[in-house]
């Protein structure tokens, strides 16, 4: 029996789960106790979520058990988006620009749990967000680069297109040094691997036309994306000449 079964299990004796959820929560910590967030958003319901969700930064501070709560109201939106409550996508997408790294991981999880339903709908949605702005932008490439999500070539294409549509749009970003930018070019900086992995021919081409892009924080995405393992592990040749030409 698995660690998130075992939560599941317990959660169903409980009448109450805040005191439960903030002891187990891993936090303060490195590491939430995505375990337990999980089995939180199986067992949870649409009433649990918007009490959780409605910890804001002040009152569920970064790094505090409370800040949990919210995690696992955020995670749970991705259940309820994969039984059809369509609604329930305008909440999520003000929680990508939430302050909280965290909060902003989980809108990433539960929009692969959407994906996991339904790819097809989830690729139609973030076609929007990746219009958005930089934390909407971040969060539409982290939730669609997840590997398991890529299997359909026609998918695969698709995430391709809009992390090609994401990264051209840093050439028009002035403010380089904003969090929504930096969050944007860390998540760039492993979402391209995941994709090309998928795709590879339509993925290389693609690298290899931003390699080439003068734009300092292109390069840096290209040059952390050839760092990844799944990349040598798909074409050692092609990234040791590609980062060779980065590099000269």
């Amino acid at each position: 029996m698995t660690k998130a079964v075992d939560y599941r299990l317990k959660l169903r004796e409980l009448s109450e789960w805040d005191d439960f959820l903030l002891k187990e929560s891993g936090l303060p910590g490195p590491r939430g106790n995505i375990e337990l967030a999980q089995a939180v958003a199986d067992e949870g319901d649409r009433q649990l979520f918007e009490r959780f969700i409605a910890y804001t930064a002040e009152k569920a501070p970064v790094n505090t058990p409370f800040e949990f709560l919210p995690f696992c109201g955020v995670l749970c939106l991705g259940r309820l988006l994969a039984e059809g409550d369509d609604d329930l996508l305008v909440t999520l997408r003000q929680s990508a620009s939430d302050p909280r790294w965290r909060m902003r991981e989980a809108v990433a999880m539960a929009l692969q749990r959407l994906g996991e339903v339904d790819m097809g709908r989830l690729i139609s949605e973030m076609q929007g967000w990746s219009h958005g702005n930089t934390f909407e932008q971040r969060a539409a490439a982290a939730g669609l680069c997840e590997p398991r999500l890529l299997g359909e070539a026609q998918y695969a294409h698709e995430v391709l297109g809009i992390l090609d549509l994401v990264t051209a749009s840093i050439k028009q970003v002035k403010d380089r040094h904003s969090e929504g930018f930096m969050a944007l070019r860390k998540g760039l900086g492993y979402c391209w691997s995941g994709a090309v992995v998928a795709l590879p021919a339509q993925g290389k081409l693609l690298m290899e036309k931003w390699s080439t892009d003068p734009d300092k924080d292109i390069h840096w995405i290209m040059k952390e994306n050839l760092k990844k393992t799944r990349l040598a592990r798909m074409d050692a040749d092609w990234v040791y000449q590609l980062r060779d030409k980065i590099q000269g």
